[in-house]
């Protein structure tokens, strides 16, 4: 526009969503997030810092965030061999197939818990013939691990699914007609272009593994050092009226949290930017 004013905007509203956005954040995340923080500023470093790093701490941590990570690989890996069965072939029962990777979305949390714990215990279907191979799953860390999987599967599933289903399957053709092998085609033609939602899938089943509370302490057994998950560890020092305790575990998964994301978010920019330059 002439006069100085700018360019028009083709959609009106900016600064009343823009504001209501902002507003919405911080009263749902922001606020909490800083009172977490204010919290925990009741200790002085010292005493942060012995908590933070306490046996029973560390080994909570180690658990949560380990065996997050871990689920979330399983994940990535047996996700996308889901996706890839579900998109690219047609077979009886496919949609009930489609429809089941969602229960993990709809099931109770304490539900699951209690059904992966029947189901993994010493005389349970899968349990009674692992406990024959010597394999304990349920009050173990694997079965936290079991727990974490069945969790985090979805979001695999669900973050790459549509990606391969928009992938249009005449590039697969095309690299097969000029003499690519089926495996070569998938992993220099497919898997580039799926790779920026991998890493969303990933990251998504790992968050959500982390703050998993209601599956996991079913089947975890919750003894320290062995099998405490670090959302129990913060649940028990509020019933113990050691508020500060908690928010100081609270912070540290948090920032670890962020710091997991934000390295898998730059990983996704530099994956669409490779694929950009293909």
């Amino acid at each position: 526009m002439k006069g100085g004013l700018g360019r028009r905007r083709t959609l009106p509203g900016f600064g009343l969503t823009m504001g209501l956005t902002l507003t919405w954040l911080s009263i749902i995340v922001l606020i909490p997030l800083a009172g977490l923080f204010l919290k925990s500023f009741e200790l002085n470093f010292a005493q942060f810092l012995d908590i933070i790093t306490s046996r029973r701490t560390l080994n909570a941590l180690k658990i949560s965030f380990g065996l997050a990570f871990l689920a979330a690989l399983v994940n990535l890996v047996m996700g996308s061999v889901i996706v890839w069965a579900l998109v690219r072939y047609r077979f009886p029962g496919r949609r009930i197939l489609d429809a089941i990777v969602d229960i993990p979305f709809a099931l109770p949390t304490a539900v699951a818990g209690i059904a992966l714990t029947t189901l993994f215990a010493q005389n349970g279907w899968l349990g009674a013939p692992l406990a024959e191979l010597g394999v304990e799953v349920s009050f173990t860390p694997l079965g936290i691990f079991v727990a974490m999987v069945f969790i985090g599967i979805p979001f695999v599933v669900r973050t790459v699914q549509p990606v391969l289903i928009d992938l249009d399957p005449e590039i697969e053709e095309a690299a097969a007609s000029l003499g690519a092998s089926r495996w070569q085609t998938v992993w220099r033609v497919v898997l580039p272009s799926l790779v920026p939602a991998l890493l969303t899938g990933f990251a998504l089943a790992f968050a959500r593994a982390v703050g998993e509370y209601g599956s996991v302490i079913f089947i975890a057994g919750n003894l320290p050092n062995v099998s405490e998950i670090a959302p129990l560890l913060i649940v028990i020092r509020l019933s113990e009226f050691r508020y500060a305790d908690a928010t100081a575990i609270a912070v540290v998964m948090l920032v670890v949290s962020f710091l997991v994301i934000f390295v898998i978010n730059r990983l996704q920019r530099w994956a669409r930017s490779q694929e950009q330059a293909y």
